[in-house]
């Protein structure tokens, strides 16, 4: 019998009560590879720094390291700057774990209404590759003559030609599994160097992949066929910063925020991967008992695929899809007026058995 050890985050917000729905199902749908799940919750969050002053303890990161993965809530709280609570814990650890690889799908499920008008269930499917460990997001740059009129503030974006390859290599490998086509996000005609060279790495891969159809998008323009025609991506590849913002609209064009799962993965297994929820903390709705926990689930979902517990995700995926289809349990953002633990209860009763 496999066994796996989990390190739970609950995080801030909404973060704990659909992390908690998660791990119900999860555990649920593990049976159908005869796994156990040792799930370990750690409590660092907004409320751990103001107590603190920390984001989590000093050996927070030996810690994670001894877990086969981790399931992360949401970071962020109104009375603790964001860039505290994502310098502090979230960014760094993409960094220090090499999760270069950030899975973010988003599918239209049946029984769920696209705010695009005409699309029909499973006609938008992508996976977006994006880069997690540099680009936009590198911590690189500074501040000087902070709070004078000659305040200047430099933000470095950081591309190599190792951190470009691998996350394309992972986007065509990925594309070989689904449909076979992978577009590239840019913005070389404006930001001549590190987009110039994410471009050309591009080129260098696509060389290596005849078996899959390539092409490249400006950033812009893929914002515009986003929503004016979702279906004709599967596999996009971006860098930090295009692909985090794509991923928000596709995440919408799919029905809700509440649907979005990502995975934040370390393919050469030397680190533990991290799995988590799109939609952040979401503090109005805290405690309300109203959020969606299916991303939440999808994200545990991906969490299963990526300990080969495959029967497990499949399992887990197929209830998100039945509760879905059937429209009876459903939480605000998705129009209805059931809870978060309705529609978990909806989906443990919907796994198939083991």
């Amino acid at each position: 019998m496999a066994a796996f050890r989990i390190a739970v985050i609950g995080g801030d917000g909404i973060g704990p009560e659909v992390i908690d729905r998660a791990i119900q199902v999860a555990d649920a749908a593990r049976r159908h590879d005869n796994a156990v799940l040792d799930w370990n919750p750690l409590p660092w969050s907004s409320i751990h720094y103001q107590k603190t002053g920390q984001m989590m303890p000093p050996d927070g990161w030996d810690i994670l390291r001894r877990h086969d993965a981790i399931l992360l809530g949401a970071i962020g709280h109104p009375d603790v700057p964001d860039h505290i609570t994502l310098h502090g814990l979230l960014l760094p650890m993409r960094r220090k774990f090499d999760q270069y690889v950030n899975l973010r799908p988003a599918y239209l499920y049946d029984g769920v209404q696209s705010p695009l008008r005409d699309k029909a269930p499973g006609s938008i499917d992508m996976m977006v590759y994006r880069e997690n460990t540099e680009g936009e997001y590198a911590p690189i740059g500074g501040r000087l003559y902070q709070g004078t009129p000659h305040e200047i503030a430099i933000q470095t974006n950081t591309f190599t030609r190792r951190g470009c390859e691998r996350i394309m290599r992972a986007a065509f490998e990925g594309a070989r599994k689904r449909r076979k086509k992978v577009t590239s996000i840019t913005k070389s005609n404006a930001q001549t160097f590190g987009m110039v060279l994410w471009d050309e790495v591009f080129k260098d891969v696509c060389r290596d992949y005849p078996d899959v159809e390539s092409g490249s998008l400006l950033v812009d323009a893929a914002a515009m066929d986003f929503v004016r025609k979702p279906e004709v991506f599967d596999v996009v590849v971006a860098s930090n910063l295009f692909g985090d913002i794509l991923t928000d609209l596709s995440a919408i064009v799919t029905g809700s925020m509440g649907l979005a799962a990502s995975a934040n993965i370390n393919p050469e297994r030397t680190f533990p991967s991290m799995f988590e929820p799109v939609h952040g903390s979401a503090p109005d709705i805290a405690g309300k008992g109203i959020s969606n926990p299916l991303a939440a689930i999808l994200s545990a979902g991906l969490l299963l695929d990526h300990l080969g517990l495959d029967k497990s995700a499949n399992a887990l995926r197929q209830a998100v899809a039945k509760v879905l289809k059937d429209g009876a349990v459903r939480t605000p953002d998705l129009g209805g007026k059931s809870s978060t633990t309705e529609v978990a209860d909806a989906v443990l009763a919907a796994l198939p058995r083991a």
